[in-house]
């Protein structure tokens, strides 16, 4: 267990033989090779143009992998070693795309541009390391090919997306992101601060005891957070709307409308009742200016028309409670 941990049952890249390193070579390439391909998959149906990008990296990963295994055939036979990044202490790691989802474009060509970079180093050290001339001089072109002026992710994308196709992309994805986790999680923060407001400062005002309004605080926040979750998962797949995954948009809004709640609750740990609601309030006014800023800076709101409806909003229902704790 502990060699694994701390990889001592790993060679180092220096005691691979010329014979090992075309197959880590090799086996490398068809890692990139399925890696792009995935990368292509998961973009083609929303961005076309750059799964089209990641297709030709793929067709590029692949033509090395042929070279590579043309050039072992000729050396050392048909017969190639087992060997993978993993087996060697210190190689480039890659992340597999099922850990880097969802798949947002700048997200990928990033890492694209990050898995060039280390295969650039590989072939370079590799060939200084080559005493066969042949061998040499494909690791070196390998290398050179990686370290191009610009990156393949980069050339590709000059080709296949012109800035209008590029920007229509970043809006698509922009659009999507905001469909997809920021309604949901405004939605859910806006009824969590807002919808809060009565029961809390009701309780608290009613029995004057910070525990009990916390108690009341915790669970209408909680409660609120389980039903708008459900809500917004349950009423829309995203198919049509095309507003995302419903488990993504479920989470987003009610994990935030939890959170509005239980802004203002929290305060009410403290013993101290006028200190308690002292400090609820400044909450709240920060939790309804958030919501404005939200509208405004997401969702194209003009500030002093969002500030007012949330304040409004907020101050009318911050009314209601303290009115019904009294009475």
């Amino acid at each position: 267990m502990f060699s694994r941990v701390f990889g001592f049952s790993r060679r180092s890249f220096a005691s691979l033989g010329e014979q090992e390193v075309l197959a880590l070579a090799i086996s490398s390439e068809e890692d990139d090779g399925r890696i792009y391909r995935a990368y292509a998959d998961g973009l083609r149906d929303d961005y076309p143009h750059s799964a089209a990008v990641f297709d030709e990296m793929a067709d590029e990963e692949e033509r090395h992998r042929a070279a590579l295994i043309e050039l072992h055939r000729t050396r050392f036979g048909e017969r190639i070693p087992l060997i993978r990044r993993e087996h060697v202490s210190g190689y480039y790691h890659r992340t597999p795309d099922w850990l880097v989802r969802p798949l947002g474009l700048e997200k990928v060509r990033v890492q694209a541009e990050a898995m060039e970079q280390a295969a650039q180093r590989f072939y370079a050290e590799a060939a200084k390391r080559s005493a066969d001339a042949g061998t040499r001089k494909l690791l070196g072109d390998l290398a050179a090919a990686e370290k191009s002026h610009e990156s393949l992710a980069r050339r590709l994308g000059a080709a296949h997306l012109p800035e209008d196709v590029r920007a229509q992309e970043q809006d698509d994805e922009r659009r999507k992101f905001i469909l997809t986790y920021v309604q949901p999680g405004l939605a859910g923060l806006m009824d969590g601060s807002v919808s809060t407001l009565a029961p809390i400062f009701a309780a608290a005002f009613a029995t004057g005891d910070t525990w009990q309004t916390f108690l009341v605080g915790l669970s209408a926040s909680v409660g609120a957070g389980i039903s708008m979750g459900f809500t917004e998962a349950a009423h829309d797949d995203g198919k049509l709307s095309g507003r995302g995954s419903p488990l993504a948009r479920g989470l987003s809004s009610g994990i935030m409308t939890a959170v509005g709640g239980l802004g203002h609750a929290l305060p009410y740990l403290i013993p101290h009742f006028w200190t308690a609601t002292a400090i609820a309030a400044a909450v709240v006014f920060v939790e309804l200016w958030a919501i404005a800023f939200i509208q405004n800076r997401f969702m194209e709101t003009p500030f002093l028309r969002a500030a007012f409806q949330v304040v409004l909003g907020g101050a009318l229902v911050f009314g209601a409670g303290v009115l019904i704790g009294n009475a």
